[in-house]
Order: structure tokens, then C-alpha cells, then sequence
């Protein structure tokens, strides 16, 4: 049987691209998330802050990584992030893993799963609350590159 920390040792090796979308300034969120990635042996491709959606594309192209993993603490991801899905898609990289996390929307009525839902819209195949366990969504990226490779190969 295989242990959570042998799932997120598959990490290793793999290349992801990370980064801050549109005009969000907030480096931290990204930071922790690019060290966990850096610890679990990813090669980790970080465009830092305040990053144009097609720099996400390009890095991806360039590097053939794995997946792309956004951080976004200003509340405004999600007009940042439309159209992100679609440009993966005319670059070749359909399929290509998108992550989100940290605070995506103003407001206190909002539930995460509401938020959650508008961003699988926009195509993100995970979305974390602000609080969400790095630990958990490491596993998690380990999980679903292993199930798309093995889908991959079938």
C-alpha cells in the first residue's frame, strides 16, 4: 500500500509552473506552495507576481510541465483568471493540470463552494479555500497527475 508521503514523492521530478495572476501583488501564498514543491522534488518554474495569463502559457510550453499552480490573495482571480482554460487549449495543453488557491472573492455571503463552481468554469481542475492544507494539496496534484498519466497510457 502506498503511504500519502510516497504518493507526494511521485512529485518529484515533475515540472510546475507557478505564479500570481493579473495585478495581485501578494507573494506569500505562492512562496509556501512554491517550497512545498521544492521540497516534494518538483522542478518549479516561478513567475512571481503580478503574471499575464500568457506567460503561464508559455512557461508551460516551454518547460512541458505538468501542471500550473495559481495563487491569488486580492479577491479578483476570477476576472484575472477568465479565459485561462481556452488559451491551455489553442497552446495544445488542454489537458494540462490547473490548480487555484487562497482568497479568491470579496465578500462574506460567498461560500467556497460557490466560488469553487466559478472556478471550474473557468477551467481549474482544483480549487482551495485560504486556509486549505498545503500537505493535502500536494497530494492531491500527486493524485491527479498519476490518474491523467495512467489515463494517458490506456
Amino acid at each position: 500500500m502506498t503511504t500519502d508521503t510516497q504518493k507526494v514523492q511521485m512529485l518529484a521530478g515533475r515540472t510546475i509552473v507557478t505564479g500570481v495572476a493579473g495585478d495581485d501583488i501578494h507573494v506569500m501564498g505562492i512562496r509556501l506552495v512554491d517550497h512545498a514543491l521544492k521540497s516534494a522534488g518538483a522542478n518549479v518554474v516561478s513567475l512571481g507576481v503580478m503574471t499575464p495569463l500568457s506567460e503561464f502559457v508559455e512557461a508551460a510550453v516551454e518547460t512541458a510541465a505538468d501542471a500550473v499552480v495559481l495563487s491569488s490573495s486580492n479577491g479578483h482571480a476570477a476576472i484575472s483568471c477568465d479565459g485561462i482554460r481556452e488559451l491551455f487549449i489553442e497552446a495544445g495543453l488542454g489537458d494540462i493540470l490547473l490548480y487555484i488557491g487562497g482568497n479568491l472573492y470579496v465578500g462574506r455571503s460567498v461560500t467556497h463552494e460557490d466560488v469553487e463552481r466559478q472556478f471550474k468554469i473557468l477551467g481549474f481542475d482544483r480549487v482551495f479555500e485560504p486556509n486549505a492544507d498545503l500537505s493535502g494539496a500536494m497530494l492531491l496534484l500527486a493524485e491527479d497527475l498519476d490518474k491523467r498519466d495512467r489515463k494517458g497510457k490506456s
